[in-house]
């Protein structure tokens, strides 16, 4: 019998450590990936909203073409830019297209954010409930 339930306890332990954590570390890490996305968007709006308030139709600036390398930028008209909307897509918004596409991205990111937030508080309930079962097997042992 004692053997029998030193078998469940490594199965338990097993479970935890080969499922449940990388679980835990994949949905935080995907999280985080969404918490950046939302940065990206939110900094675009800001300037956006930036470029309108200060009326500027012509800008400069230095453009990060990879590799830390950097080339001199010139925007004649930047009352259209153009939005990574998905899959390698860039579509070309005005300024209050580019604003609500943006407004609609944030909301969907918050959702999607609060999933995560969901699935590995789920995830944590479960490795609490699976070491409380543990500890309960080792407690019959004794």
């Amino acid at each position: 019998m004692d053997l029998l339930r030193q078998e469940k306890v490594r199965k338990y332990e097993e479970f935890v450590d080969c499922r449940l954590k990388p679980d835990l570390v994949r949905a935080i890490g995907e999280r985080d990936k969404l918490f950046q996305q939302q940065k990206i968007y939110a900094d675009l709006k800001k300037n956006i909203e930036n470029l309108e308030k200060n009326g500027v139709t012509h800008l400069r600036s230095l453009v990060n073409i990879g590799s830390e390398v950097y080339a001199q930028a010139d925007v004649p008209d930047t009352r259209h830019i153009f939005v990574d909307v998905g899959l390698g897509f860039h579509v070309e918004f005005t300024w209050s297209e580019a604003v609500q596409f943006i407004s609609v991205k944030e909301a969907k990111l918050e959702k999607e954010i609060e999933d995560y937030t969901n699935v590995f508080a789920s995830i944590k309930a479960q490795i609490k409930m699976v070491c409380e079962g543990i500890r309960e097997l080792l407690q019959l042992q004794e």
